[in-house]
């Protein structure tokens, strides 16, 4: 049962959200009317395309949290990670082909995969123009992650479909691409705060978020509805080798082990029913969903490092919910 607190969280987490939205919207009609107004249409429905926006929520709360009282410095520090953040949709959607994102068409499917390329570079360089606007730690660190997220990018690609794939290799993929991107955003915004005395704890909190966020995108493409925007199973036809799938390879033996390896390399929608009795038999979910529960744990103890705070309750409420999303 939900009780008064959480409903009255998640109301201050929406108002926040829509805050987030204007801003956002804001910025695109600003640039609509300079000269780089022609590739601003090409991602703007993108940009203001919706969406949970938990990176710029709990960007503006961490600052808040920290003691930060410069609305404009939070929201700047906010929407600079989700233009990045959205760049790099862009240019996963050419890597993946995808045909969906949030249940659209991908920019590369509606315009051309040359124009998409442009976007995503554009939109990089708008989320380190308004980046740039903080202390000089700051932007390195915004550098510096950027180069994992691109690092992570390439150690997936060097990973498709490769079933000797290690539970360490999974999370050096996903602490550049997701986990990464988190800490750096809640890092910064301590240090944007002034406050780097709870900078390591922000940066611990990110990182265990992160790798959290990520485990729950696997077990939704195993167990989502088609419905959250990206048809089930998407990672598996993509030979995407998520925690799941490694670790049911490593619980599985012989016969059952050869059935599984058979399952993925010659991987069709008729083939589904085979797939999810062998992650079933090698207790795949429930694994993914203890680990989820153990850094969603360290994500929350990291938090209370900080003074006790509204601030600091909405994003304990904003980790839970994370957990939970369904979409």
């Amino acid at each position: 049962m939900v009780s008064l607190n959480q409903i009255s969280a998640r109301a201050e987490l929406e108002r926040l959200r829509y805050q987030i939205e204007e801003a956002l919207e804001d910025f695109v009609q600003k640039r609509l009317s300079q000269p780089d107004a022609p590739v601003m249409r090409l991602v703007s429905d993108i940009l203001l395309g919706g969406g949970k926006r938990y990176r710029p929520v709990l960007s503006v709360l961490a600052y808040q949290a920290c003691g930060g009282e410069d609305k404009e410095k939070a929201l700047n520090l906010a929407l600079s990670g989700e233009l990045i953040h959205t760049a790099t949709l862009v240019h996963d959607d050419i890597n993946d082909q995808s045909k969906l994102r949030r249940g659209k068409p991908t920019l590369h499917t509606t315009t051309s995969q040359s124009h998409a390329i442009i976007a995503g570079d554009y939109l990089f360089a708008l989320g380190f123009g308004l980046g740039g606007h903080n202390d000089d730690r700051v932007v390195e660190r915004i550098a510096s992650t950027c180069g994992g997220i691109a690092t992570g990018e390439v150690l997936q690609m060097e990973h498709i479909g490769n079933l000797s794939t290690t539970p360490e290799d999974y999370y050096a993929i996903v602490d550049g691409k997701t986990a990464g991107p988190f800490a750096s955003a809640c890092w910064g915004a301590a240090i944007a705060a002034e406050a780097e005395i709870y900078a390591d704890s922000m940066d611990i909190f990110g990182m265990e978020l992160g790798r959290a966020f990520q485990l729950v995108d696997d077990l939704l493409d195993l167990t989502g509805d088609p419905a959250m925007g990206k048809p089930r199973g998407t990672d598996v036809h993509d030979g995407k080798m998520t925690l799941p799938i490694i670790h049911a390879l490593t619980m599985l033996h012989g016969s059952e082990y050869e059935h599984f390896t058979d399952v993925l390399t010659n991987f069709s929608d008729e083939r589904w029913g085979e797939f999810t009795e062998l992650i079933g038999k090698a207790g795949s979910l429930q694994y993914v969903r203890q680990l989820i529960e153990n850094h969603i744990e360290r994500a929350l103890n990291a938090l209370e490092e900080l003074p006790e705070s509204r601030a600091r309750t909405l994003m304990a409420e904003l980790t839970k919910m994370s957990e939970r999303r369904r979409t």
